[in-house]
């Protein structure tokens, strides 16, 4: 069984978010997957099923859990697809509760992924752990299906954020006991002043198994849409500030509807033996 590690939202090795990539003409079985996922240690591994050429079912799976949505990892398989399995340049995801992801690839490599926008509600309370957990003052806290996305003063309080993570899994382990869906935590901010970038982000999961995710595409369907509203644009291009960094372009395409897109480079291919 053939697999690829690929580092995501990058046109460098060792930089963007890296994703194991497995496809299949079928499902592996879900503990398999699981177990894969948890061997490989990445934030995620995404596992693909072949329907067609250009038509392909998508699921992923961090060390720990199967999660709803990963946007690194869907522009990791797309990549591969592109390079090994089709030679088509449009391609279609189909996702469990999220619909279709329309997939293409420019002439220059760049991949443009059309989401679903899932834009954030601003909230008037929020769980004060969140600032215990936090070293920075936070200016306004917003939450949509996958997290809470907070915003803080500036791009400078973004990457000088220290994060008390024992206390961001006791946010997790709260959601639990009140039955409500687990939550990660991200932190944004607008660039003022010269900038290539319109906004940065960092990203947080300890919960799932993972500390800071390097480059979090999903995410950016509900920072984006937050920023080109209070910006004033369409068109919008982010970083998200981990230790590896990545880049996220992105455009509003409607209400319902936006790009994230962003480059990729191929680290390894293996093979597994299960």
């Amino acid at each position: 069984m053939k697999i690829y590690q690929v580092d995501a939202f990058s046109q460098k090795l060792f930089q963007g978010n890296p994703a194991a990539v497995i496809v299949q003409d079928e499902w592996l079985s879900d503990e398999l997957m699981q177990n894969i996922a948890l061997e490989n240690n990445l934030s995620e591994t995404a596992f693909v099923k072949r329907i067609d050429d250009t038509h392909y079912a998508i699921r992923w799976f961090t060390p720990t859990a199967e999660v709803a949505f990963c946007g690194h990892a869907t522009l990791a398989s797309a990549f591969i697809l592109f390079r090994e399995y089709t030679k088509a340049t449009e391609i279609e995801f189909e996702v469990k509760n999220l619909g279709t992801f329309y997939v293409s690839q420019a002439a220059d490599g760049k991949i443009n992924m059309n989401f679903p926008i899932r834009k954030p509600e601003y909230l008037e309370e929020y769980p004060e752990i969140l600032n215990e957990a936090l070293n920075k003052p936070i200016q306004a806290v917003y939450v949509n299906p996958q997290a809470y996305i907070i915003e803080l003063e500036s791009a400078q309080d973004v990457l000088d954020l220290e994060v008390d993570f024992l206390k961001l899994k006791a946010l997790g382990h709260a959601h639990a006991v009140m039955e409500a869906p687990n939550l990660d935590v991200a932190v944004t901010a607008s660039y003022v002043g010269e900038s290539p970038y319109d906004c940065i982000s960092r990203y947080f999961a300890p919960e799932i198994g993972i500390d800071e995710d390097p480059v979090t595409g999903s995410i950016h369907t509900a920072i984006v849409p937050l920023w080109a509203e209070k910006l004033g644009k369409t068109e919008l291009v982010a970083y998200q500030a981990s230790a590896r960094g990545g880049e996220l372009f992105c455009r509003i395409l409607n209400d319902e509807r936006m790009e994230v897109s962003g480059y990729a480079k191929l680290y390894m291919i293996g093979e597994l033996f299960v």
